[in-house]
């Protein structure tokens, strides 16, 4: 695994600010062909926080303590520029990682999304998906047990959510250690669930889901594992059926720009992909 001296850097970060007046939070989810962007009814604010490197911490770390976890495992598809070999290849090697790593029976992976970032432009623009500023969560309860309903048959949707299941994402980068825009995650320990979190209605032409907006609160405890490596993975907890406060239920998380990036540094390229986790 990659090592770092750094222990502590700093990051603009944009926070969830409600809409005036009660309103339903919402965004659409496809950009405007006209503007390139996405229209919601919110704001953000942006804030500067300390971000701590937990390199060499990694056994404290679990989804299951903090709602993230780093893994060292080679991925066997490695170029990620075809979209049937990335299903065919990469997404059965996902599926057996979530299996060793969680002990679930049954991992079902319902999409993924390619980062390759770009100078100069926005994470809206379609086709040019660029890292994340904003603080979120990618799914809420009611969104979590939708995704299992629209991705499984009606029987063994209501089956299976009967026993305990997840939503986790798993993070990668592509080519090179991602240095440039790394990814930053909160423990959730350190965070105040109904202070902290807030639904945004995600806008599809046909649909809605869920998202959580973020808020800021300093007591809130942000990490990252500095130049993570394609070699390596990390797992993100978006939902956990478990809601006893034995484990972490979600993980909220952002990109950054790392003042501590040498100049240079490649520009980021990652893949994520988003899975449904069952458990006998």
């Amino acid at each position: 695994m990659a090592t770092s001296t750094i222990s502590t850097t700093t990051g603009q970060v944009e926070f969830f600010i409600a809409p005036p007046a009660g309103e339903r939070a919402y965004i659409n989810a496809n950009a405007s062909t006209q503007t390139g962007q996405r229209e919601r009814n919110y704001s953000h604010e942006l804030k500067e926080i300390a971000i701590e490197n937990v390199r060499g911490q990694e056994s404290d770390f679990t989804l299951d303590s903090v709602g993230f976890q780093l893994v060292h495992r080679p991925a066997k598809h490695t170029a990620f520029v075809d979209e049937k070999e990335i299903q065919q290849e990469y997404y059965p090697d996902t599926v057996e990682l979530l299996k060793s790593v969680t002990g679930a029976n049954r991992v079902v992976i319902f999409d993924h999304t390619i980062r390759r970032r770009l100078e100069g432009h926005v994470n809206d623009e379609p086709d040019k998906r660029q890292p994340a500023t904003e603080a979120h969560v990618d799914q809420t309860t009611k969104a979590s047990i939708d995704r299992v309903h629209r991705h499984l048959p009606a029987d063994e949707a209501s089956e299976l959510l009967k026993r305990r299941f997840q939503i986790v994402n798993v993070w990668r980068p592509i080519s090179h250690p991602a240095l440039d825009w790394p990814l930053s995650l909160c423990d959730y320990r350190s965070v105040d669930v109904e202070k902290d979190t807030s639904p945004i209605s995600l806008v599809y032409p046909d649909r809605e889901g869920q998202i959580l907006g973020v808020k800021y609160n300093p007591n809130q405890k942000w990490k990252y594992f500095r130049g993570v490596t394609p070699e390596e993975a990390i797992l993100i907890k978006i939902f956990d059926s478990v809601q006893d406060g034995s484990v972490a239920v979600f993980t909220p998380h952002t990109a950054f720009a790392d003042p501590t990036t040498p100049a240079g540094t490649p520009l980021r390229e990652s893949i994520e992909i988003r899975a449904l986790v069952f458990y006998n």
